[in-house]
């Protein structure tokens, strides 16, 4: 599913991300937090109501006949009052800070262990720029909500409800009513207009997405950008985006003034009636100057939270916009799942066994067609084919990223679908291709393999590959960062850190997917010894290009349109004088084209 295509959520489908954190279950710490919390915005709340009361006794013993001294009692109550308020707040902020924090943690390695879990399928599709940010966005959104829902949308309401409790009980009902109403007609406004905008800022999430993911793939494509020239290019799209995005912001922030506009509006006229009926009634001699004060610091107080009130809804709204992706991706599932009561796998043996495979992408399109062989426990094979035969898509099936569409593939004689994933790829070790690293240390990447490994063991997996030399070479030798996927690193350099890493894990079975491909002939054929000794007592699959590098193996298969059109040793399949036979004499003759036969 596309990050653009998340249909929008109600708040059904979010309350089930923020739920467990207002109460968080099996940590009694945090949930002394929440509960410390909300005493202390209890106490701030009746604190903050009744600094307009003492107000009123300041006035009211200023304005008293024959007044001969300063009413200090009156004075320390309302200053102590206003600076409860503030304690209590700031109180309950720093309390509750950890339970935000905790939540915005948990929501986002939850998020990302999800992820992790779906299948290769859907990470093929996704774009990393856009997912990234709708991420980001998400788990800023849930710390909003939390602090949102539990301090300031409850608490305000319950704060309107009691100032118009006090105006009933102390002043006529026309002053609860000049309050009600106007909270009631910004509420209706605030609404309204809000859900109104929500398009706008849907489409500035989803414009800002589509930036974000091609920005992401120009920059991690930079050098093919430059070798192509496409740097004018690859701005003007961006550029193009970011018209739509500005486009977009422009009709959110022009709405937004209109908003802010009409709640002003209601607000100046709320305040002006309920102050109008003050006056009054002073020259009526129903009220004294302190009532005045009181009814305006009521309203003054009332103002700043009702209108953070209607900033409140719109960043609820806009919070759950940016929450839609998440709840998007908690509903998808992974498409190759463990089956319920799936068995650790027993590697005992460790014999492969593709059984009348069959499998396709797409049904409309079959890409292996019956393929049947054994790989004997210790011993290696090799696969072979043009391109588009169908020789990677026979590791991703043995990984278990994408299940068989017929027929099976067994380790040990157990079905790879009735074991577990995790104890699946545990078994299997691979060096593919195109060797991506992390943007981490060369020990770092090798100690992927295993990690926890000590150092010394970390350099003698770097030995066996051939690369340990280069690195004690370097200034900063096994601390050295290799840069985004490794570009610090030659082609040949990243597939021996990859070696080496795979060694460092020791697998049961090994899977060489063109190892040897980017390494110059010298160490090449130092590293294909070592790789010798290393597979000594290993199952190992190897897909070849260069058709040199496997004339050792115990059986070589080749692939044509997904079907095993030859099989057999290196010295019978050259007899044979067919499909391997114009392959092995193709790169006999053209040595320097020998990486482009038989492409994956």
């Amino acid at each position: 599913m596309s990050q653009n295509d998340a249909p929008p959520q109600g708040l059904r489908s979010i309350l089930p991300l923020l739920a467990p954190h207002l109460w968080p279950p099996g940590e009694p710490a945090l949930r002394l937090c929440v509960a410390v919390a909300l005493a202390a915005l209890m106490a701030a709340k009746l604190t903050n109501i009744a600094v307009p009361f003492f107000l009123k006794f300041v006035i009211d013993g200023l304005s008293a006949p024959g007044m001969a001294v300063v009413p200090v009692a009156a004075l320390a109550a309302y200053g102590g009052a206003r600076l409860g308020a503030a304690a209590f707040t700031e109180l309950r902020d720093a309390v509750f800070a950890r339970v935000g924090q905790r939540a915005a943690r948990v929501t986002a390695r939850g998020i990302y262990a999800h992820l992790f879990e779906l299948s290769l399928a859907y990470h093929l599709e996704r774009r990393t720029g856009e997912l990234s940010r709708a991420i980001e966005r998400g788990v800023k959104a849930v710390s909003f909500l939390l602090q949102t829902a539990l301090f300031s949308l409850v608490p305000t309401l319950l704060e309107f409800l009691l100032v118009i409790a006090i105006l009933l009980w102390r002043y006529p009902p026309v002053f609860a009513l000049c309050v009600f109403a106007t909270i009631a007609a910004y509420a209706a406004f605030t609404i309204v207009t809000t859900n109104w905008r929500t398009r706008f800022r849907r489409e500035m999430n989803r414009r800002d997405n589509e930036f974000s993911g091609q920005a992401v793939d120009g920059l991690i494509n930079y050098e093919t950008v430059k070798a192509f020239g496409n740097e004018a290019y690859e701005t003007a799209r961006l550029d193009r985006s970011l018209k739509a995005y500005e486009d977009a912001a422009v009709r959110s922030e022009t709405s937004l003034a209109f908003l802010n506009a009409g709640q002003a509006g209601i607000i100046a006229s709320g305040v002006s009636l309920a102050m109008w009926l003050a006056a009054r009634g002073v020259v009526a001699g129903q009220l004294t100057v302190g009532d005045v004060v009181l009814v305006n610091a009521f309203i003054l107080q009332l103002y700043q939270p009702l209108n953070f009130l209607g900033i409140m809804y719109r960043e609820l709204k806009q919070s759950l916009i940016d929450m839609e992706n998440l709840g998007a991706l908690q509903q998808l599932r992974p498409q190759i799942a463990d089956r319920p009561g799936a068995t650790a796998l027993v590697v005992d043996g460790a014999d492969v066994r593709f059984a009348n495979v069959r499998f396709a992408y797409d049904e409309r399109r079959p890409i292996l067609d019956g393929v049947d062989f054994t790989i004997p426990s210790g011993r290696k094979l090799a696969i072979v084919g043009p391109s588009g035969a169908g020789k990677s898509t026979i590791v991703r099936l043995l990984f278990r990223f994408y299940d068989v569409t017929g027929g099976a593939i067994r380790i040990a004689g157990q079905d790879i679908r009735d074991v577990t994933q995790a104890s699946l790829r545990a078994a299997i070790g691979v060096v593919p291709q195109d060797t991506v690293l992390f943007n981490d240390t060369i020990g770092a990447n090798i100690a992927y393999g295993r990690p926890g490994a000590s150092q010394r063991e970390i350099e003698a997996a770097a030995r066996v590959a051939q690369i340990h030399d280069f690195i004690a070479g370097l200034p900063d030798g096994y601390a050295t960062v290799v840069g985004e996927r490794g570009l610090k690193l030659s082609g040949g350099e990243k597939q021996r850190v990859a070696m080496a890493r795979v060694l460092l894990k020791d697998p049961a079975i090994l899977v060489l997917d063109e190892a040897t491909s980017a390494l110059d002939s010298r160490t090449e054929q130092a590293l294909q010894e070592a790789l010798a000794r290393v597979a000594q007592g290993r199952t190992t699959l190897v897909i070849a290009h260069r058709l040199s590098t496997i004339v050792d193996a115990d059986e070589i298969v080749v692939l044509e349109n997904g079907r095993i059109v030859e099989r057999g040793t290196h010295a019978a399949l050259l007899a044979g004088r067919g499909l391997y036979h114009r392959m092995w004499t193709r790169q006999q003759q053209e040595p320097e084209n020998a990486e482009l036969v038989a492409t994956c």
